[in-house]
Formats: structure tokens, C-alpha cells, sequence
């Protein structure tokens, strides 16, 4: 298909999704920031270098969950080419908002929309010198005018669900075309290994790395971030603390239904709650202090626990983590972690993290987003299936119950991530190879 067939099919989908668009814009205030650097890739140039090297590495991530993923390459790039300039892209809003808490070194932008005016002026202003997307985001204009222009792009960290893969089957004779053109790709597994390979990839060009999602994931509980939410919490010494993470609703509901179901038993366990999507936070505070009539403390707001000073006190407040990029640190207060879009049709969310720190994982029967991660889990007997809104209260307070159990659970999934690490270097290793040999002095700082 030629570049501008696909603008015109472009073109045509936005057309009929535009008043979708507009009225998320209008209702939800979604997509309003960025919206003209996407549609005409006129994001800020990258100035040029001085006094250094004037190679640049451009990195996408679709949204925050790919930003956060980057952070060990990034730092691992840092270390090894202090020079290299890197840009940073992201699609989503609240991708770019993390990104520019996180990496105030890098430039950040939004990714162009896939339109060849759009792709051509982002590649003008920015020069990159090799392009890296996270996971998997292969637009076949994109892909097309970067190898045009000699610029190699390859895929890190790269998987491909049994459904993505289906779907990609059904326009293989564009996938195919695309992956010819990678430099690489670096996947976690070999079954995302085989189905890269199915769709077109060179096998030479197919490289087994593991996730970089398992390496420089923190697992002390008593890091300053994690600690300092425990401060602005009021979470005391001892208290058990239920973290339901990354919920999608009906999610949040369940979650304060085994909470409310259990104070008799325990009327010291905590509940925070941290939605998935920053635009659901009001929606969720509501629930929790109308519908259900609860106290709640706000992580946005610190002086909402003022009227609470003793939270351990009857009722003790429902806890909600409304800001972004806290979540990797709140999972370090969990005692049971529950791992959210599970128990809908999302496909879950990321249950390393809370791995990690040794908390007992519970997540739904819908985890195919982490197929891999979740078969390594159940096979080590370091995480639990919930299969509904009840089965999630039962193994609550089963887990409440039996101390020695849920801490057993707990460390053998902190193992479990602490062994799988390494995938960082591997990745980097290869990602140098779509860029100059280093500076001496480059070298000499690594």
C-alpha cells in the first residue's frame, strides 16, 4: 500500500471518528494538549549539539506504562554515552506528563501522527540518528520514510499477544513489508520471538533479550518514596494494607466491597485505591464519599487527612492515589496487591512491581497482556487468580488469616523478579549497534 493510500485511509477513519474526538474534547478534556504537533509533526527542533556528540537516539512510548518501562534503558545509556542526545515520545497526554517528570534531561515530544507530511517534518526537526519504539508501535509510514532516510528503527522490549497477532495476520502483506524494514527486534520471550518471525522478521534480526520491565524495578520497602507515601498516608507500623492498582471500574467497587466486608475482622487493614486513568480520579472519589459514604484522604490533596488525625480510628479513610508515576512506590506498602484490569476485558496490568517488593499478587482470570509474566508467577506459586468480585473478598481475608502464607507468596515472587533481571544491557548492547562507535571519552566515562 503507498504512503498515501494510507493517508487517504487515514484521513477516512479520522473523518468518522471525529465527533467522538470533539466530544471527548469538549466532555472529557482528552487529547486537547499536543493535537497539532501530532497532526503536523511540528515539534521543537532538536538544537544542535555543542562541544559534543551530535548523535541522537529517539525513543517512543505510546503512554506511561512504556515511559516507565524505559527508565533502566535510559539510564543505561546515560552511563555508557553520556553524549548521546536522546528524544523521548510519547502519544498519550498523561505519557508526556510523566515523561517530563522523569526524564527532565530529554527532550520530549509527541509522536507524530502517521500522516508521510507529519512523519517527514518530525524526522526533520528532530534528525534522529536511530529510532527505538517500546513494546510494539509499527506505522507503516513511519517505519517506511525513517529506513528512506537511512535512519535505522527497531523495536525494544518488544511482544505481541496471541490477539495482536491475529490481527496483524490479517494485514500481513503490510506487516511483512513493515518488520523488513527493522533494524531489529529485541522481544521478551521466544513465543513473541515465533510470531514476530510468522508476520516477516528476519529470524537474524530476532534477538531474545527477556523484559526490561524486571530489571532496576525497586524492591525495598523502605525507599524514601515509598516511605514518604506511607507519611502523607498516615499508614502506621503493622497496619495491613490492601492496594488495588491499575483498576479500570468496575474494579475500584470490588475492592471497597471486600474492604468494607472484612473491617469487622480486621478493622485496622488500609485500602488504597489507584485508578488506572487520571480522568477516572474524580469519578472514583465520588464513589467512595457519596455513594458509599466513607472518609476519604487524597494523595492531590494532603490537607484531606486533616480532619482524620488518628486514621486508624473508626472509620479509618479509604485511600486514593490520585497522581501520576507514584504507583511503583505505593506498591511498597502493600501487603496484598491486586492488580487491576483483570477483571475486565483489558487484558490486566503490570504485576511486577508489587512482585517485587514481596506482596502477596492477586489478579483476575484476564491477564493475556502478561501472558508470559503471569505463567512464570503461577508456575512458581508467586501470585493468585481471582475469578470474581466475591473470590477476590474470599482469598482477601484467607491471605489475612494466614500470615506465614501470604508472606510466603510474597517472597517468592520478590525471587522470582530479582532472577529474571538482565534484559537491560542485552537490550543496550544492541542498540548501540545502530550508532556510532562511542567517543573515547564516552568510553572512559561508562
Amino acid at each position: 500500500m503507498s504512503a498515501w493510500l494510507l493517508n487517504a485511509a487515514y484521513l477516512l477513519f479520522l473523518g468518522a471518528i471525529a465527533p467522538l474526538l470533539v466530544w471527548r474534547r469538549l466532555r472529557l478534556g482528552k487529547d486537547r494538549d499536543g493535537l497539532w504537533q501530532k497532526l503536523s509533526g511540528r515539534v521543537a527542533p532538536r538544537p544542535s549539539a555543542k562541544n559534543s556528540s551530535d548523535d541522537c537516539l529517539w525513543l517512543h512510548a505510546v503512554s506511561v506504562g512504556e515511559v516507565l518501562l524505559l527508565r533502566p534503558v535510559i539510564e543505561e545509556l546515560k552511563a555508557r554515552r553520556p553524549h548521546l542526545q536522546l528524544v523521548l515520545s510519547t502519544t498519550t497526554t498523561t505519557g508526556q506528563e510523566v515523561a517530563r517528570a522523569k526524564y527532565p534531561d530529554c527532550q520530549v515530544i509527541y509522536f507524530p501522527l502517521d500522516f508521510t507530511w507529519a512523519v517527514n517534518t518530525a524526522l526533520d526537526r528532530i534528525r534522529p540518528t536511530a529510532i527505538a519504539l517500546a513494546e510494539l508501535e509499527l506505522w507503516p509510514n513511519f517505519v517506511t520514510l525513517a529506513a528512506r532516510r537511512g535512519i535505522p528503527v527497531a523495536v525494544i522490549n518488544g511482544r505481541l499477544s496471541e490477539r495482536s497477532f491475529r490481527g496483524y495476520q490479517r494485514i500481513q502483506f503490510l506487516t511483512r513489508r513493515i518488520l523488513g524494514r527493522l533494524a531489529f527486534a529485541a522481544v521478551q520471550s521466544p513465543d513473541y520471538a515465533r510470531r514476530f518471525q510468522a508476520l516477516g522478521l528476519n529470524p537474524a534480526h530476532c534477538h531474545v533479550t527477556g523484559s526490561v520491565k524486571f530489571d532496576k524495578v525497586e524492591a525495598r520497602r523502605d525507599n524514601p518514596r515509598t516511605q514518604h507515601l506511607r507519611e502523607a498516608f498516615g499508614i502506621a507500623p503493622g497496619e495491613p494494607v490492601l492496594i488495588a492498582g491499575s483498576t479500570q471500574a468496575p474494579e475500584e467497587r470490588y475492592a471497597l466491597e471486600t474492604w468494607l466486608a472484612l473491617r469487622t475482622e480486621f478493622p485496622n487493614l488500609r485500602l488504597v485505591l489507584v485508578p488506572r486513568h487520571k480522568e477516572r480520579f474524580e469519578e472514583v472519589a465520588r464513589m467512595v464519599t457519596h455513594e458509599f459514604q466513607l472518609p476519604l484522604v487524597r494523595r492531590s490533596q494532603p490537607d484531606s487527612s486533616s480532619h482524620n488525625s488518628s486514621p486508624t480510628s473508626p472509620p479509618s479513610p479509604v485511600l486514593l492515589l490520585d497522581t501520576l508515576g507514584e504507583l511503583a512506590a505505593c506498591w511498597g506498602l502493600a501487603d496484598i496487591a491486586f492488580v487491576g484490569g483483570s477483571l475486565t476485558r483489558r487484558g490486566g496490568q503490570n504485576m511486577i512491581e508489587p512482585a517485587a517488593y514481596g506482596s502477596a499478587v492477586l489478579f483476575g482470570p484476564d491477564t493475556r497482556n502478561f501472558r508470559d509474566i503471569v505463567a512464570l508467577l503461577l508456575a512458581a506459586d508467586a501470585a493468585r487468580v481471582v475469578r470474581d468480585a466475591s473470590d477476590l473478598t474470599r482469598q482477601v481475608r484467607d491471605l489475612l488469616h494466614d500470615q506465614p502464607a501470604r508472606e510466603a507468596l510474597g517472597a517468592r515472587a520478590r525471587t522470582l523478579v530479582l532472577g529474571q533481571q538482565g534484559a537491560t544491557p542485552r537490550t543496550v548492547d544492541l542498540l548501540e549497534t545502530l550508532l556510532p562507535a562511542a567517543q573515547p571519552a564516552a568510553r572512559r566515562a561508562a
